[in-house]
Order: C-alpha cells, then structure tokens, then sequence
C-alpha cells in the first residue's frame, strides 16, 4: 500500500508506550525512538505520549528519552489525564463513593485491587498476582488500601483473570465504567466516557488544531478509539487484529523499527 506524504496535514504525532515505543519484558526501547522524537520536533512536529499508563509509570529508558529530548505533550491513564508543558489540560476521575463500592465489592471476593493516581499506584496488598502484573511497569508502588480517601484516582485496576469477567460484569458494580484488561491478571477501570481519544480532544482544542491534524500509533484495543478518532491512525504489526483492522496503515513491529520507517515514507522525518 502507498504511504502518502503526510508533510503538510500532521502537526501532532501520539505514540502508545508497551509494544508500540517499548517493549516491558526485555526492557527494550529501540535507538531509533530518541531520533525519530527529535526529528519530528526539528520539523516543528510536536512528539506526544498517548497511553493507559499513568506518568509516573513511565518505563526509566523512555523517560531518558522525554527528558533529553524535550517530549512535553502526555495524554496518560487512557486519556484520565492531558496535560502540556506541565498544565493539565483535562482530568477525570472516579468519584470515591464508587471506589468505596468498588473496593467492598473487591474485598468480598478475595480481588486485590490497585488505585492509580497521576503521581501514585496504591496496592491493596504485594501479592504473587499483583507483583507478576504489575513489577514489569513499576516496581515502587505502595501498599494502601485507603489510599483513594484523600487522593484523586483516574484508574482502579483489579486483579482477576478472564475466567471471572462475566461473574464481575454480571454484578453491576461496573456501571458507569469502561473495562479495558491489560494483563491476564488485571484490568484496567476508569470512566465510561474515557478514552485516549477524549483526552487527545482536548488537547488539540487546547492547540487550536483538528483531530486530522493528529496522526497516532498504538498496538492494543485500548487504542481503538484513537487510531480511529484522529485524522491518520497507524497500527503495530503486533498489534491486536481488531485494531490493524480499522487502522489506516499497519507499519512493522517495534523491533523492525517500523514507526521510524513510516515517518520516513510519509514525509515526517528525513534521514
């Protein structure tokens, strides 16, 4: 398929984390991220993070790269939280009377649980199941079970596997929330109006730009609204087939450099 020279239409580019820039279980984090971020900058083309992470989750090497080359543009918690240049642009988060049900309604079944804030993950224990989720992304979580009493929370991830989705879905304690897993153990919840989408919106009313403006790569289903929200959304080749399906391009996996080889063929970036 021919890439079209998107030169004059993107002003924005959105990059998903895990297996899109990084790769959590070997710690891999291509050469080639830090100079297509810089190239694209160089081409007055502003590099941003668009994921299910919360900032201070961020993998060490990536923020080694945001840091050296100045990446100020962070649509994070699956779009909870934008913000630019260190203004949030716009936040959501869960009510606490929802938490407070969502935590007894945990606690009844045995389902550790985990708070994310946008400076803090809070366990409600350190268990073999909570460690095995959730060590490859950060390792200095606290444990608080009360942690939400007091702080903002944009995500509650319980821990419970597939087999138990239709038992918590058929509850009722999930109304008014988007289920999005992101590990075998865990899922991710935040509301139900979320989206990297919604907060990738914001930013660009914030820009004075378009959604065509806004070009995105992502690998997951959490990616979906996204890749189809923004004028040119591009899939990983490792990607989940239901989101290369909608894309408008699928590029190579990460380990084939195949963001830096489509920013190439569609004008971004230059040798």
């Amino acid at each position: 398929m021919t890439i079209p020279n998107y030169r004059d239409q993107i002003k924005v580019v959105f990059f998903d984390i895990d297996n899109t820039l990084f790769m959590k279980q070997r710690d891999f984090l291509p050469a080639t991220v830090p100079v297509f971020m810089r190239k694209l900058k160089e081409n007055g083309i502003i590099p941003a993070i668009a994921t299910g992470r919360t900032r201070c989750a961020f993998p060490h090497k990536l923020n080694q790269v945001i840091e050296q080359e100045g990446i100020d543009l962070f649509v994070t918690m699956n779009g909870q939280m934008a913000s630019y240049r260190g203004q949030v642009i716009e936040k959501h988060v869960i009510p606490t009377e929802k938490i407070r049900h969502l935590v007894h309604f945990f606690e009844q079944h045995n389902m550790p649980f985990a708070f994310v804030s946008d400076h803090t993950v809070a366990v409600s224990e350190r268990n073999s199941v909570v460690q095995f989720a959730m060590d490859p992304i950060l390792k200095d979580y606290i444990v608080d079970k009360a942690f939400f009493e007091g702080n903002d929370i944009g995500q509650v991830l319980p821990f419970y596997r597939a087999d138990r989705d239709e038992f918590v879905q058929n509850s009722g304690i999930l109304d008014g929330l988007r289920v999005v897993r992101w590990h075998e153990d865990s899922v991710d919840l935040f509301d139900a109006e979320g989206s990297k989408a919604r907060g990738i919106q914001a930013v660009v009313k914030h820009l004075g730009l378009q959604m065509d403006n806004v070009m995105a790569f992502g690998d997951q289903l959490n990616d979906l609204e996204m890749l189809s929200t923004v004028g040119v959304g591009v899939a990983m080749g490792n990607g989940h087939e239901k989101l290369k399906a909608i894309a408008d391009h699928v590029v190579e996996p990460l380990e084939q450099d195949g963001i830096y080889r489509f920013l190439l063929k569609a004008g971004l970036i230059h040798e």
